[in-house]
């Protein structure tokens, strides 16, 4: 009996008709295009309708991801969603709502919670079932309404964000050469407290409290996280690279989380990658969480500058605080 791998068949991505440019910014708080672009690299994010939630973007973005893998919607039989910004907290998944909307019926579906890893951390999940022979073709589903936890009064968080959704089919082939090179994923605790939306939850349930103190908005450290966040993505990758004896240069496109230029350009800079090699978009989408790689990877596959077979080198970093990267090659049909 041959081998079963796991393979990325396809992306499709969903981005807000709104547009929150930094000159909108400069009337909402205290800050200037200037400011903003300098620290962060970020011109505008995407902002949902008020009648638009995680689910109907993360809906839109698998339908294309379905039917760029030339599959029947009845051929998926596992849909996982990563958010932290769900339809509901906390139940029901996010996407139990996706497969419904899809008309998917009768297929297991649940959502993970890994910030801004939530993508690659999906990855993981989606090898593992499929390796294992369990399931055949999965769908993951990156979403996020972040507009709906970010205070638009506190200027360190409200230029950061944005509103999206990316989406992949991860399939089982038999071909050595589309499987998954190898995915790594981690988490440390210890420092929850740098990227944390204190309620509504167990420690802070729903109160008049919450409110008036604003607890049900994303709370950063920023520096201490930037700090971090270059030193654990910059480990991570080498790390992945040399398990698998590959040099950053055989790279053709590292896509890496887009939170911040300068996090990004460090990264690349201490990697040795050249500026071709590096995917940006968060000068036009901002940070949007766990959509943030697929609507990345989308981006280049619509350019026309993603072609079967080529290598993709993914890394990512967010609250938990969780971390992860992943090998592999694009499987699917280039544009």
């Amino acid at each position: 009996m041959s081998q079963i791998y796991a393979s990325f068949k396809s992306i499709g991505a969903y981005v807000p008709e709104k547009i929150l440019s930094n000159a909108d910014l400069e009337t909402m708080v205290d800050t200037t295009d200037e400011w903003i672009l300098k620290r962060t690299g970020i011109k505008e994010r995407h902002i949902a309708a008020d009648d638009e939630v995680t689910s109907d973007m993360g809906a839109k973005a698998a339908r294309l991801a379905i039917d760029r893998a030339d599959i029947d919607k009845e051929e998926i039989d596992l849909v996982l969603c990563a958010t932290v910004t769900p339809d509901y907290f906390n139940m029901p998944s996010t996407a139990c709502i996706i497969s419904d909307k899809l008309g998917i019926k009768n297929v297991q579906a649940f959502d993970i919670s890994a910030a801004c890893s939530g993508f690659v951390y999906l990855l993981t999940v989606a090898k593992a079932f499929v390796e294992s022979g369990m399931k055949k073709n999965v769908l993951i589903v990156g979403a996020e309404k972040f507009s709906s936890i970010v205070d638009y009064t506190d200027r360190s968080t409200c230029i950061l964000f944005g509103d999206g959704a990316g989406a992949a089919i991860i399939s089982a082939t038999s071909k050595k050469e589309e499987a998954f090179v190898d995915v790594h994923a981690s988490a440390d605790g210890s420092y929850a407290d740098f990227l944390v939306t204190p309620a509504p939850g167990t420690v802070n349930p729903v109160s008049q409290k919450v409110l008036d103190e604003g607890l049900q908005y994303v709370q950063m450290k920023g520096n201490e996280t930037f700090k971090l966040a270059v030193k654990t993505l910059t480990k991570d990758v080498k790390e992945i690279l040399a398990k698998n004896e590959i040099n950053s240069d055989e790279i053709p496109h590292f896509i890496p989380h887009q939170a911040n230029y300068r996090i990004i350009k460090a990264v690349g800079d201490a990697l040795k990658m050249k500026e071709e090699q590096v995917v940006l978009t968060v000068g036009k989408y901002g940070n949007t969480s766990a959509a943030s790689i697929p609507m990345a990877i989308n981006d280049i596959w619509e350019s026309g500058r993603l072609q079967n077979g080529e290598l993709m080198l993914l890394d990512t970093f967010g609250g938990g605080l969780t971390w992860a990267s992943a090998l592999l090659p694009f499987a699917g049909k280039a544009k």
